[in-house]
């Protein structure tokens, strides 16, 4: 594509320097005139019918304002799947969950809400709870829902080809069971938000990832009210990987400021946060794959059980994508899947950094690293030798536009040492592949576009408005480079505001990896949009046709005189007095060719516009007579189509990586009678730059036809091949296989007893 000034460059965050000085604001670091403080009552049960609320002695309370339980809601169902009506703002008659939302108070401090909250006296009738999905499915459990008759949530299947033909077909063939925990996403800045009701509107501050589809949407229906009403603003946002989607507090909140007429703030503890938000769906995978000789994968087969936990929040499109999107990188012409979202008395399941294709590799992985060593094969030949390439359709009917999955492994094993490593018996070497989608057109079947403006002020700078949301990743950066390679003016000439939904266009928001595909595309065509209508001043102030200007370094010029020139800054004065005062305005649309399934498990479809690959090798050392594995080097390969900003894109193949490795060794929410053991960070333990190993990046480019630039997505690919990586290297170190996560030091120290997990 040529030479460029920012695209491709390293270039620091554009709002470092404020989070760095602490002038960054985020929820918690607004106030409001007579802002009052919101606190939730949670249930201390994982199952129990509510027999009455007596909120009386709370409402004496001096300085309580408000106290809501579920009569005082709109009696709506929130359900941003449109999938189960199974939740409710404040729970009905029974609570499913020990930290479910029972009621909640509104107060003029902390302390006083506190109080408040344990004069509400709940009288409840304790039910029998299951904590395990494949205990929720049997004859006797405990139903979470008596009206369902069963605990499935939602079930998913497909069928393509000829599956057991296929295995019979096959050389060899393994059957094997694994199983995945519930890590907690783990963000700096918990659930928080603040709302405020005044002249029939609502606004909303909240540090979500999808401020349109979200609030606007799932809220106005849950609220009964008109979209129109509700105005949400986003700040800063302290870290998401999924988790800042829809939720409870912030409806909670809402009802609470329309129910006083003042502005209420509410923070979650971490102990909240660990309890009721929506953690990592929890999976047991019995996965079956064939294999010939020539290392032609020839079958999968895969039964999913997944916790959908107490109520449905995305957990069913969690478990789905578990049951297809694993083998976008393989040629597979057999696949069967059966996957099961099951209803469980623990906190419900959401998005995680991944999504579900993170707990599908870990089986898939494994199983292809059991085969090759069943074939006599190197585990990296049996994987160039089944990848697809680009230009290809999948078995599903993906389109991969760039795919360079090979070119990825080949770099990886040769930074890896890859064959030298594998003869040291003292250390473990092991590669697993992952790939993930640039968007996903399944999570929002309505449309899958993006749209953003571009306005030019006076003085040249740039402004980007787009309901596209930057929740820490970096997102308004590259937007900045994007806009600033088009018009051809320097990065310190963007910014990029804040998403708020009044005055941005409509955005699906940050999910699936879409942001800096989907909104780069809209920035890039409105930022070209904006230089178009500049171009056309200028053309007249240098009397220069405008098909033979340039816009580069913040000058305007004629491209065969570059002295014939006019800065860019006074052709967007000239520009705003020709308009009576109105600002230059580029708008830009982009709607990718994108579907979904119209039915059954057979059809084809293609949901995201590009797919990226990763392939990972992680090098360990198992100290036997501990458990304790140690990831000495890790090395990353990622076909990111065209990295827009090196320095970032090995930034979250790094974050990727460790936050990866936590999951994989240490990090799980665990359960003991019903209730959370390790709700906080001193019980729930995190990876920290201690545990992390020297990560070699590797950027593998190959322009993808679909992106600004030719550029798709890192964010979530990055970590979804970690824990197949280490448990193969693992292997290769001890000889024991780890089908288990995470694999703590206590369960290899029973696996190298020969002792069976429990």
């Amino acid at each position: 594509m040529g030479d460029f000034s920012e695209i491709g460059k390293d270039r620091p965050r554009v709002n470092g320097e404020a989070k760095a000085r602490g002038e960054a604001t985020f929820i918690s670091d607004i106030s409001l005139h007579n802002m009052l403080t919101g606190k939730i009552l949670r249930s201390p049960h994982p199952h129990a019918r509510i027999v009455n609320i007596d909120t009386s002695a709370a409402e004496e309370l001096n300085g309580v304002e408000k106290v809501i339980t579920y009569k005082d809601t709109p009696k709506k169902h929130v359900d941003p799947m449109g999938l189960n009506q199974d939740w409710f703002i404040l729970a009905k008659d029974k609570v499913r969950f020990q930290g479910d939302e029972v009621a909640a108070v509104a107060a003029v401090d902390e302390e006083t809400a506190e109080e408040a909250l344990k004069l509400i006296d709940v009288e409840y009738e304790t039910l029998p709870y299951v904590i395990d999905p494949e205990k929720a499915l049997e004859e006797d459990a405990p139903l979470l829902y008596e009206d369902k008759g069963d605990n499935i949530a939602f079930e998913y299947n497909i069928d393509k080809g000829d599956v057991e033909k296929a295995f019979k077909e096959s050389d060899e063939v393994i059957s094997e069971r694994f199983k995945t925990g519930s890590p907690y996403q783990a963000p700096l800045e918990t659930f928080n938000c603040m709302a405020k009701y005044e002249r029939n509107k609502l606004t909303l501050w909240a540090p979500l990832q999808d401020p349109s589809k979200g609030a606007k949407l799932t809220y106005a229906r849950a609220l009964d009210m008109d979209p129109g009403k509700i105005r949400v603003k986003k700040p800063f946002v302290g870290g998401a990987f999924g988790a800042k989607l829809e939720y409870p507090q912030q409806l909670i909140c809402s009802l609470l400021a329309m129910g006083t007429g003042s502005p209420v703030k509410m923070e979650n503890t971490r102990e909240e946060d660990i309890m009721a938000g929506n953690p990592r769906t929890n999976m047991t995978i019995d996965a079956k794959v064939g294999i010939n000789e020539d290392g032609k994968i020839n079958a999968l087969q895969r039964e999913v059980y997944s916790s959908n936990g107490a109520r449905t929040v995305y957990a069913p499109a969690i478990m789905a994508t578990a049951c297809y999107r694993a083998e976008t990188m393989y040629r597979l012409e057999n696949v069967k899947s059966r996957g099961y979202s099951i209803y469980t008395n623990t906190v419900p399941r959401g998005c995680f950094r991944g999504f579900g294709n993170t707990q599908m590799l870990f089986a898939l992985e494994s199983i292809l690293d059991m085969l090759s060593e069943k074939i006599g094969m190197d585990p990296a030949e049996v994987r160039r030798r089944n990848l697809h390439e680009s230009g290809e359709t999948t078995l599903h009917g993906r389109k991969l536009g760039s795919f360079a999955a090979k070119e990825c492994v080949d770099k990886a094993v040769e930074e890896a040492n890859w064959e030298e490593k594998r003869e040291n018996k003292k250390i473990g070497v092991g590669l697993a592949n992952g790939v993930h989608v640039s968007g996903n057109r399944n999570f929002f079947p309505a449309f899958d576009g993006s749209t953003a403006y571009v306005r030019v002020s006076e003085n040249g700078m740039a402004r980007i408005i787009t309901g596209e949301a930057d929740i820490g990743q970096g997102l308004n950066t590259v937007y900045a480079q994007i806009a600033a390679e088009e018009l051809g003016i320097p990065l310190k000439k963007v910014d990029t505001a804040h998403v708020d939904t009044d005055i941005a266009p409509y955005g699906l928001g940050t999910w699936a990896s879409r942001a800096t595909l989907h909104g780069g595309n809209a920035v890039k065509k409105a930022a070209a949009d904006a230089k178009d209508q500049l171009l056309d001043v200028a053309s007249e102030i240098l009397d220069v046709d405008k098909e033979n200007l340039k816009a580069e370094d913040g000058e305007i010029f004629e491209s065969d005189n570059p002295d014939n020139s006019v800065p860019f800054e006074e052709v967007s004065e000239q520009a705003m007095f020709k308009q009576g005062g109105g600002y230059v305005i580029g708008e830009g649309h982009y709607t990718p060719d994108t579907s979904v399934p119209e039915g059954g498990g057979e059809k084809k479809w293609n949901p995201s516009p590009a797919y990226s690959f990763g392939a990972h090798i992680a090098v360990v050392e198992v100290d036997e007579d501990t458990g304790e594995v140690d990831v000495l080097e890790y090395i990353a390969a990622h076909e990111v189509g065209k990295a827009l900003n090196p320095m970032s894109v090995e930034g979250q193949i790094e974050g990727g990586v460790l936050q990866g490795l936590g999951w994989a060794l240490m990090e799980d929410i665990k359960w003991e009678d019903g209730k959370i053991v390790n709700p906080n960070f001193s019980d729930y333990v995190l990876p920290t730059a201690v545990d992390s190993p020297e990560i070699k990046s590797i950027i593998v480019e190959e322009e993808d036809p679909e992106g600004p630039f030719g550029a798709k997505s890192i964010g979530e690919v990055c970590l979804d091949p970690v824990h197949a990586a280490v448990a193969n290297a693992i292997y290769d170190a001890t000889g024991i296989r780890m089908k288990t996560l995470p694999m703590t030091p206590e369960k290899i120290l029973l696996k190298l007893k020969g002792k069976s997990l429990p």
